[in-house]
């Protein structure tokens, strides 16, 4: 059986990349994106998606508009949601993925793909470093400010809260004493992108059983995660390539005092 995508993004765009990179080289398997929505009509996903001809949608979303009430923003968020719901049922759509989503979802969406929407946060403890207005940079200037020694990224469903839903995968960045923000966010970029399609496919296999807000996540049997590993490492290849090309070194980014 195929799970089928339906991608919800507002920006460049680099996690929908990452996970169609690991679909398109086999490494992400019984997986297919079926349609990518952005609430930014300009936004670079868009064109990243057409030039992979994957069908792309634009629908107007509340970031950026101005309200009259808290209560008229809800309404017009449930409206956009209940518009993704329309467009990811024609498509068949097993899992939502937010994939850099600058909007936070109504229960509407929750309501109708509950346990089926997955979010990627740029923060290992999403406890101190998530919730309302944690976003992007302010997240790692966050980190930097506590004096934190571990970042990373959390895969996590998303619920009827703001980054508080049950945690489906997490992983682990250093963080250094001469980090800047924009340093960390590199790095936690890198993993990030590692880290999703991995969740996905845990998700798509069935290693993932939800009660209540835990999460049990079988990684073992089957040797599953040996073998994952040693498949993504075609993309750990391309990734570094990729990262070369910016005139950029992936190993000094992710251990700069080596």
């Amino acid at each position: 059986m195929v799970l089928k995508l339906g991608i919800l993004a507002s920006g460049r765009g680099s996690d929908f990349q990452a996970i169609l990179d690991h679909v398109k080289m086999g490494i992400l398997q019984n997986v297919e994106i079926k349609l990518l929505v952005s609430n930014v009509e300009n936004a670079f996903v868009i064109e990243r998606a057409k030039n992979q001809r994957v069908d792309a949608e634009f629908i107007q979303g509340s970031t950026g508009m101005k309200f009259e009430s808290n209560g008229d923003r809800e309404k017009f968020r449930e409206d956009f949601d209940s518009n993704v719901i329309e467009v990811f049922n024609k498509k068949g759509v097993d899992l939502v993925v937010c994939a850099g989503f600058n909007q936070i979802v109504s229960n509407v969406l929750v309501k109708e793909f509950t346990n089926r929407i997955l979010n990627i946060h740029p923060a290992y403890d999403v406890k101190r470093f998530g919730g309302y207005g944690m976003v992007g940079i302010k997240v790692h200037k966050a980190v930097i400010k506590e004096r934190e020694k571990i970042s990373g990224c959390t895969v996590h469903y998303i619920d009827y809260t703001v980054d508080r839903g049950p945690i489906l995968l997490q992983a682990k960045v250093p963080v250094y004493e001469n980090d800047s923000a924009e340093l960390l966010a590199e790095r936690v970029l890198v993993i990030e992108h590692r880290t999703y399609p991995k969740a996905i496919q845990l998700h798509a296999d069935g290693r993932v059983q939800i009660e209540g807000n835990g999460v049990d996540v079988d990684l073992k049997s089957g040797s599953w995660e040996e073998k994952w590993n040693k498949k993504q490492i075609k993309y750990y290849l391309y990734q570094k390539d990729e990262w070369k090309k910016q005139g950029k070194n992936l190993a000094k980014i992710l251990h700069p005092d080596v």
